[in-house]
Parts: C-alpha cells; structure tokens; sequence
C-alpha cells in the first residue's frame, strides 16, 4: 500500500470538493431544502457500496445530521428486499429502481442517484422515469461522469481520480456538507 499516493490522491479529491464543486454542493442543498420546504421527498439509490452511501444519505435526512430537529422526506430505493427481489425477478434488476420511483416519487420530489462510474443501468433507468415524472435529478458520480451526465439537473462529479474509493470518499464528503447545510437552511 503506498500511503503517500493514497493521500495526494485523498487530498486531491477534497480540493476539488472545496474548490471546484462548492457551488454545485450549495445548488444541491438549496434543491434539497426547497424541496422538502414543498412538502416533497428525496429518494436516493445506488449499487454496492454506493446503495450504503444512498442508505446513509436517507439516514441523515430522516433521523439528524448535527441538529435535534424535526425528521425529514427521505427514502434509500435498496432497502426494502421484498421489492427488490420481487421486481429483480418478476421483471429486471435493471427496473428495481425505476418502478420504485414511478410509484413512489411525485413532480417536485427529488431523486440522487450514486454511481461511481455513472454507467449503472438500474440508476440510469430510475434517472429517465423520474425525468418523465418531473423529478429533479442529482447524479454523484466520478471520473470523466458516464451516462448520468446526460441524464442529470445536478452533477456531483469526483473527476481527479478514477479510484473507486477516492471518489466514494468525495461523495461522502459532500453528501456531508449537504446535510449541514439543509439542516441550515430548514432550521434557520
């Protein structure tokens, strides 16, 4: 393991959060807040590792991030194994977040979409359906952005590494000081 790579590489991505993507993560939160002001819900999903980052985004909205507040709309689409597995095979693993997201999300509501190669078929398909539906896009995603780009109203992209885990690292990050600054902004 050669530490020094890992972390020009780690530091790499945190300058590109503060430097490059700063306006795009403040965009994001301001979404986020005026969506839930609106009444509306924010769904997340993602594979693998990033299903856990669409968890932990959904955990920080509905519980706390720093404040004892008031719980907020949010909804990980990969946590409910009956509707998983029913639609994986009743139909596709490609359409287990598309249906979810046709029956579930509203025009208004918002739907964030983890995939660090911004090529997962599940998430794109999920990304048309709430395209279709009025659904505000957010795509985190990482190296030169993938399918999601064209698919997108926001664009979370790690681009200064193509290491898996250095991107999910940037994606934790912001989806961090998302959740401090909409708690700002609901909670004054």
């Amino acid at each position: 393991m050669d530490l020094q790579r890992i972390q020009a590489e780690a530091r790499a991505v945190s300058d590109q959060v503060f430097n490059e993507l700063a306006p795009t993560v403040e965009d994001v939160a301001l979404a986020i807040a005026d969506c839930l002001k609106a009444g509306g819900k924010v769904m997340m999903c993602g594979n693998g590792g990033s299903s856990s980052d669409a968890q932990h985004f959904a955990g920080e909205l509905v519980n706390r991030f720093l404040m004892n507040r008031k719980p907020y709309a949010g909804l990980a689409l990969n946590t409910d194994a009956a509707v998983l597995t029913s639609i994986g095979n009743d139909f596709s693993f490609d359409e287990i977040y598309s249906k979810q997201v046709e029956g579930l999300g509203r025009e208004g509501d918002m739907l964030v979409g983890f995939s660090t190669s911004g090529n997962s078929g599940n998430v794109l398909n999920a990304f048309e359906v709430a395209r279709e539906m009025g659904v505000k896009t957010v795509a985190f995603t990482g190296g030169a952005g993938g399918k999601m780009l064209a698919l997108s109203d926001m664009i979370l992209r790690v681009s200064s590494s193509s290491h898996t885990p250095r991107i999910q690292e940037g994606h934790e990050l912001m989806m961090h000081l998302i959740c401090e600054r909409v708690e700002e902004l609901m909670e004054g």
